[in-house]
């Protein structure tokens, strides 16, 4: 009987070749689809779940607040006291390890170059499962000048990964002092938040533990391995009693120095295992690979839409083409076929078909899947899908898309009459309202998907070429940790001698921010920049009120600023120039405002512009040098300036970046997003018209002796294909009506996450509509034309 089964379903399948062709098509995009995004949903929840004591692995962080005793925010960072301090006075917690990031300068022969490392406690090995292919993991990092190497980093660095014993030159301060290679580790796995090249041993320096103040110095993480059977909760209260106690002496010392903080943080435990998807606590500062759990649930939904749009085609099409095996039913049951055995006939062609596509799908997933993780910033590998539980979920996949695309099907057509289908008075179920309902729906997802991308196509563009404020066009910067005023002015002196050359600039590296008081009492928190007088005018910032930095007046490095015009506003000013800036915690350090500077966006978009104070305090150093290049003279400019700081500055790494590019680069996960987007909606439309372009032919050829009637009375071809097409305009247009309002409402709430961004307009969602309505009409016209042109004769005859 099965065998019978199978045998009418590669017959009708071979004798259908457009149906079958349009359905495995649709069914295996839709499961590749799905199954990518099994993958990346099943790399995102593993994260970190590889160590052996996971859960029993936490960070300590804590919850600040605000003066009226309210949450404002959770902070993951701790200092060097939290971890001994707290494992010292908790018996639950067995050990700890903190885990600090850093760079350093590596020599090597004449080349130095910078490397991005992790600096640990020695019991990193005991507490993370990152195997050793030689060393000891419990004594590697005990000396101060050992180090771990991962098996990659060995090879880079020595050509083999037989590297115990060896030594490295590390800078310390102005030297290089040769570190040894105590262990070589396994590279770690992609799904870890702790990922390291290089390992060093944190070292704790002296006096820290016995200065309350290092309480209030967050900037690494601390993670602690507690008792199997510890109480949490009970943990949490004990770290809390113990920071209480420890830090109060120099709490009061903080407060009479710089004013009341507020109240004390409180500390608690979070499981290890939750960092990786975490919002509000992510990793950071030695832990790498943040994520949100929205771009789940957004790529999960993705695939359920084009997963289901797969599985309406397959409905619409079997149901659709019913009318033409509806001899082939009846006589099945005028031989004595059941309802039953009919089910499991058409849940077997279905079983088929699904199988047949899945096939194809693994195929899709492997050729597309570097583009996938190019788009998810992933290393994910068609070898994941053999993992037990990728096995498992691909199964009932399979299973559930052959069910609800099979199921519905095989109940319509098993209860067709045999006397009604014999003698052709079988009509296909009245208005088909369940056939049509599934069309708007499919067409609705794809309008949705195609409005936002439209939309966040639209954002990113906004983002990308709005105007800064300022110039960044042809600028270089060079980083330079721990320039010089003077250096700076002699690296200018060289540089420029070059005509390629024509303005050079410092400024600090990274982001600084302080607070200060205005007004006498009033505090202000300011993005704090130690620029020269050069930064104003290379960038071609506007100087609104007063003046910019000059050398002219040589106090303006210990006396004056510049603020911005947000800065004005905060402070309350009306005459901003000749105002004080009194950096209370400093002894004596107050400075006077000489000019206001246009406010421009010193940070990505999707932060809004606050205050920004500009000095040229010479105790701070530069960390960057911007260099204006003439446009068209890139390459010769490039070799200048590296060779001029390659003989200034012999014992430093040469790296540079255009600005603009820099800019660019804070937009990645917009461009990330735009991407995926525009794919899902291709994808998405694409498989609603070869749906589409499949009911329509059904429909063609059950209107074939109505067409050649109506061309034998008169009517032109272009009347054939209007009556053809109109009915599947009206539902697409249907589809459009109940889109268009939910994109609007989704599109709003993602620009609020914006302070900057577009005003999506008519216009957007008109065009959207255009489109889909132009693709729709182009895929139903085409079966249309070819039928209102073919011979009436003929296709009377055939009836």
């Amino acid at each position: 009987m099965f065998r019978n089964y199978f045998k009418t379903a590669f017959r009708n399948l071979k004798r259908n070749k457009i149906y079958s062709v349009i359905n495995i098509l649709g069914l295996s995009l839709g499961l590749a689809c799905a199954m990518l995004i099994i993958l990346y949903v099943n790399d995102e929840v593993s994260y970190d779940r590889f160590h052996e004591k996971k859960d029993h692995l936490y960070r300590i962080v804590t919850q600040n607040y605000n003066a009226d005793t309210i949450p404002e925010h959770k902070d993951p960072n701790t200092g060097f006291l939290q971890g001994p301090v707290f494992h010292a006075g908790v018996p639950e917690i067995k050990s700890y390890v903190r885990i600090q990031s850093s760079n350093t300068d590596i020599k090597k022969g004449t080349d130095i170059t910078s490397k991005s490392l992790l600096r640990v406690d020695p019991e990193f090995f005991s507490l993370f499962t990152f195997p050793l292919l030689s060393g000891n993991p419990e004594t590697c990092l005990e000396q101060p000048h050992s180090m771990v190497l991962t098996e990659e980093e060995a090879k880079n660095q020595f050509g083999t990964s037989d590297a115990v014993g060896k030594t490295m030159l590390l800078r310390e301060n102005d030297s290089f002092i040769p570190y040894t290679v105590t262990a070589i580790a396994k590279n770690c796995p992609q799904n870890s938040s702790i990922k390291f090249n290089i390992l060093l041993p944190l070292i704790t320096p002296e006096g820290t533990m016995q200065n309350g103040e290092n309480w209030f110095s967050f900037f690494l993480n601390t993670l602690v391995l507690i008792e199997p059977e510890a109480d949490i909760s009970l943990i949490n209260d004990k770290i809390q009693n113990i920071y209480l106690a420890e830090s109060s002496e120099a709490a009061k010392i903080i407060n009479e120095r710089y004013g009341d903080s507020g109240p004390p943080p409180s500390y608690f435990l979070q499981p290890f295992t939750n960092i990786h998807l975490s919002k509000e606590l992510p990793a950071q500062n030695g832990l790498s690979d943040s994520s949100n759990p929205v771009y789940s649930y957004i790529l999960s939904g993705i695939a359920l839409f084009i997963l289901l749009i797969a599985c309406i085609n397959f409905i619409n099409l079997t149901v659709a083409r019913s009318i033409k095996r509806a001899k082939e039913i009846g006589i099945r049951k005028v031989v004595g076929g059941n309802r039953k055995q009919l089910i499991f006939q058409f849940l077997g062609e279905s079983f088929l078909l699904c199988l047949i596509a899945f096939v194809l799908a693994l195929l899709m997933v492997q050729l597309v899947l570097p583009l996938f993780n190019d788009l998810a910033n992933k290393v994910l590998a068609i070898s994941y899908l053999l993992s037990f539980k990728l096995i498992t979920g691909y199964i009932l996949l399979f299973l559930i898309t052959a069910l609800l695309s099979g199921f519905y099907p095989a109940l319509v057509l098993s209860q067709y009459n045999p006397v009604e289908t014999l003698y052709n008075r079988f009509i296909l179920g009245g208005k088909n309202y369940l056939q049509k309902a599934l069309v708007v729906l499919q067409f609705a997802l794809a309008s949705f998907l195609i409005i936002a991308t439209f939309i966040i196509y639209s954002q990113f563009k906004f983002l990308t070429t709005k105007d800064l404020g300022y110039d960044d066009s042809n600028v270089v910067a060079v980083g330079a940790h721990g320039l010089s005023q003077k250096e700076l002015a002699l690296f200018r002196e060289k540089v420029t001698t070059s005509p390629d050359i024509t303005e050079v600039a410092g400024k600090n590296g990274g982001y600084w921010s302080t607070s200060a008081k205005v007004n006498g009492e009033k505090q202000i928190q300011f993005a704090y920049e130690t620029v020269d007088e050069s930064y104003i005018p290379l960038l071609k910032i506007k100087v609104v009120k007063g003046r910019n930095f000059s050398r002219e007046f040589p106090s303006d490095s210990t006396h004056s600023v510049l603020v911005n015009e947000s800065f004005v506003k905060e402070a309350g000013w009306k005459d901003p120039i000749g105002q004080v800036v009194d950096f209370w915690y400093n002894e004596n350090e107050k400075y006077t405002v000489t000019g206001v500077v246009k406010d421009h966006h010193y940070q990505s978009l999707s932060q809004k512009i606050g205050p920004q104070l500009f000095t040229m305090k010479p105790a701070n150093k530069f960390g960057l040098i911007l260099v204006k290049i003439k446009s068209g003279s890139t390459t010769a400019a490039l070799g200048h300036i590296k060779n001029t700081f390659q003989n200034m500055f012999p014992l430093h790494p040469y790296n540079y970046a255009f600005r603009d590019e820099i800019n660019l680069r804070r937009y990645q996960m917009e461009s990330k997003w735009k991407q995926i987007m525009l794919l899902s909606a291709v994808l998405t439309i694409f498989i609603s018209c070869i749906g589409l372009f499949g009911l329509s032919v059904l429909s063609t050829e059950k209107r074939t002796k109505e067409i050649g009637i109506r061309k034998i009375l008169g009517a032109s071809v272009n009347n054939v294909v209007i009556t053809l097409s109109r009915d599947f305009i009206k539902l697409v247009l249907i589809a459009l009506a109940l889109s268009v309002p939910v994109a609007w409402m989704v599109a709003g709430k993602w620009l609020q996450n914006y302070p900057y961004r577009i005003n999506p307009g008519w216009q957007i969602f008109a065009v959207a509509a255009v489109l889909v309505i132009f693709i729709a009409l182009a895929t139903v016209s085409f079966q249309a034309v070819k039928a209102a042109i073919a011979n009436p004769a003929r296709s009377l005859r055939t009836e």
